[in-house]
């Protein structure tokens, strides 16, 4: 299946739940009294699904590679602090279970997808290499033509001499 937008990427969905249920969590008593945890889980969960959606916009397979690193890096930063928040109380057993599962499944898609960058070849309109172009064929050369007289300037409101004819270059 390709992908046509970001948002089909398995790796980008899982992220994107990460972030979400982080954002439940960080949202009640008693992690939201925890400011900094707070803002360090809420910026890590953020990061993942921002950078795999940047890098798809990239285009080329080594950038969305880098950008995908980036936000394997960033749910690994989350994991940590699921972590925290479960040793604080922050999370039921529950909860922790199951966000945990869900951040090591995206890690596990961003890994893959990233296996399978690293072998992806540059799709074709924006390959470097010059498309070969026909030879232009040299026009057959044309006889001079003769040098016009110059022309008096007129005087304003003056008539125009009608031209002579000239003969038409195709048969009518």
């Amino acid at each position: 299946m390709v992908a046509r937008r970001f948002e089909d990427l398995v790796v980008w969905q899982l992220a994107y739940r990460v972030k979400n249920e982080v954002r439940a969590i960080i949202s009640r008593r008693p992690a939201a009294s925890d400011v900094k945890f707070c803002d360090q889980i809420r910026e890590s969960a953020r990061s993942a699904p921002r950078n795999i959606a940047e890098g798809f916009g990239r285009y080329y397979p080594r950038e969305f590679g880098r950008f995908l690193r980036i936000a394997v890096a960033s749910l690994h930063e989350t994991k940590n602090h699921l972590h925290d928040g479960h040793n604080q109380h922050y999370l039921t057993d529950d909860e922790y279970e199951r966000i945990l599962r869900i951040t090591l499944r995206a890690i596990k898609a961003g890994n893959r997808l990233a296996v399978y960058l690293r072998s992806a070849k540059t799709p074709d309109p924006f390959l470097e290499r010059p498309e070969p172009r026909e030879p232009i064929e040299p026009k057959e050369p044309r006889e001079p033509r003769e040098p016009r007289e110059p022309r008096e300037p007129l005087e304003p409101g003056e008539p125009t001499e009608p031209r002579e004819p000239t003969e038409p270059s195709e048969p009518i």
